[in-house]
């Protein structure tokens, strides 16, 4: 039983873990249930459900992805509803870590189907500097280790000299059934001390086109996307390669996906065969909306950013993740739907609180407040970054319970005076009453708005309590609406929800 029902002695629920919003049929932001940490993800739709392979967070944990892979499926006609499948890999089954006498971190990892029918899950553990393959009958697992990847005289790949350092592995395999690894890991130099001791190779995105086994190198690497040493006065210079390669093809177009330096975004490069040449395409989206009509400051936290695209039911989304819990190491996987023009282009999207869901959210509904897909302090949203905490007047999304407490809320907490928690978008009518449960340690107001810095649709008086309270009003707005929840006064609010 994974998600430490035991150790904390919590039942497995006969749901395998619906939450109480997805159980509504309305799909929001995160994706999973909200005591779930699954960054990283990359979605594919196998016989008709949809399975999402990530990293694996923990909720207060002190690093990334120390928890075991674990899987979680939707069917593609219902995106509201998803199903934990269980823990689908250890890390300790790999033999570089075997031999140690503690698990290490599956850092992210992605799947595709081989020739064969199984299942192929690529990864990289810790920072070995080598991909991984295990290999599962199902799409869920339990996957078992394979091989590592290499060339045909059996060197691994990225022990050869002149390698670049392996990393991120992203998985693609055409319509001919020909087998294309992506990876990479392109740190801005001296960003990290500890990278600049590790001395790693760093070449830009590699493509390694693998043999039918899944894991015999074919055609050594060749670098398709170029790192920030390599993009000045090339069309990447604005937005070279960091990290998370993702390969996929669309109406005769592959699709690069990756993680550029500025970290918070993924962009896209186009190229008509797998090989290249890839041309830069644009930001498909930014955990903090930069870049989104011109916007400079972020609406949100911003932080790593990693994941892909996947078509679903003739419609197209994006996945990719945010942060939590004030620190880089707490993150949850989100979705926006996207468009694929003609020309090939994808227009930048903004982040929301409703993702896979078919439209706005409905009234008639109960939302905890951890779906804002906006959080502000009076002064702006502020960086997630690595081996740090957010500042103390930034609020934050958080849990009433520890990592893999089924039963855990979740709740905006530390809104000061100037803070504020938007939500985009929900189908409200004239006369539809509101209901937020708030608690605070010092008195004001908690105003609520349909735009960002926009005219005041409802103000409740704000006394302090520590236990949580309840305040009702009738908003006047029509159609689709965003709501943004703006205290003032002293102390802090806590936001644990609302009802339309």
């Amino acid at each position: 039983c994974n998600h430490n029902a035991i150790k904390y002695g919590r039942r497995k629920l006969p749901d395998r873990g619906e939450s109480k919003m997805n159980q509504a049929k309305q799909a929001v932001n995160p994706y999973l249930p909200s005591y779930e940490y699954v960054p990283d993800g990359e979605p594919h739709v196998f016989n008709g459900r949809v399975y999402v392979y990530g990293s694996h967070d923990r909720f207060g944990g002190n690093d990334f992805c120390l928890n075991d892979y674990v899987c979680w499926s939707a069917r593609a006609d219902d995106l509201a509803n998803w199903r934990y499948e269980g823990t689908s890999y250890r890390s300790v089954q790999d033999p570089l870590c075997a031999e140690g006498s503690t698990a290490m971190r599956l850092f992210a990892p992605d799947v595709q189907r081989g020739g064969d029918g199984r299942y192929y899950l690529f990864y990289a553990l810790e920072f070995c500097g080598r991909i991984s393959v295990a290999v599962s009958e199902s799409p869920v697992g339990p996957f078992q280790f394979y091989d590592h990847v290499h060339y045909p005289d059996g060197t691994l790949l990225g022990a050869k000299e002149g390698d670049a350092f392996q990393y991120d592995p992203g998985i693609f395999v055409d319509d001919n059934g020909r087998v294309y690894l992506v990876s990479g890991f392109c740190p801005i130099p001296g960003i990290n001390p500890k990278f600049a001791a590790m001395n790693l190779v760093t070449k830009g995105c590699q493509l390694i086109e693998l043999a039918d086994d899944m894991c015999t190198v074919r055609e050594a690497p060749q670098i398709v996307l170029p790192q920030q040493a390599d993009a000045e006065g090339t069309e990447f210079a604005e937005h070279p390669f960091f990290e998370a390669p993702s390969l996929r093809k669309a109406n005769g177009r592959y699709y690069l996906i990756y993680s550029s330096t500025q970290n918070h975004e993924l962009c896209y490069a186009v190229a008509d065969k797998p090989q290249g040449v890839y041309h830069y395409g644009g930001t498909i989206v930014s955990n903090g909306d930069i870049g989104l009509d011109g916007r400079t400051v972020p609406c949100n936290s911003t932080g790593t950013n990693h994941g892909s695209i996947v078509e679903i039911n003739g419609q197209w989304y994006v996945f990719y993740h945010r942060q939590t819990n004030r620190t880089p190491y707490s993150r949850q996987g989100c979705a926006e739907k996207i468009t694929l023009l003609p020309d090939g282009s994808i227009p930048q999207v903004r982040v929301t609180s409703c993702g896979l869901n078919d439209g706005p959210l409905k009234s008639g509904y109960s939302y905890p407040a951890g779906i804002a897909c906006c959080l502000q302090t009076a002064n702006g949203a502020g960086p997630y970054r690595a081996k740090t905490t957010i500042g103390e007047e930034h609020p934050y999304i958080t849990q009433d319970g520890p990592d893999g407490d089924i039963f855990a809320q979740q709740y905006v907490a530390n809104l000061r005076d100037g803070s504020n928690a938007g939500y985009r978008s929900f189908l409200l009518h004239p006369g539809t009453n509101l209901t937020v449960t708030y608690r605070c340690t010092g008195d004001g107001t908690l105003e609520i708005a349909a735009k960002e810095s926009g005219a005041l649709a409802l103000v409740f008086p704000v006394t302090a309590s520590n236990t949580w309270q309840t305040a009702m009003g009738t908003l006047q707005l029509d159609g689709e609406q965003e709501l943004w929840f703006t205290y003032r006064g002293t102390g802090a609010l806590d936001l644990r929800g609302f009802k339309l």
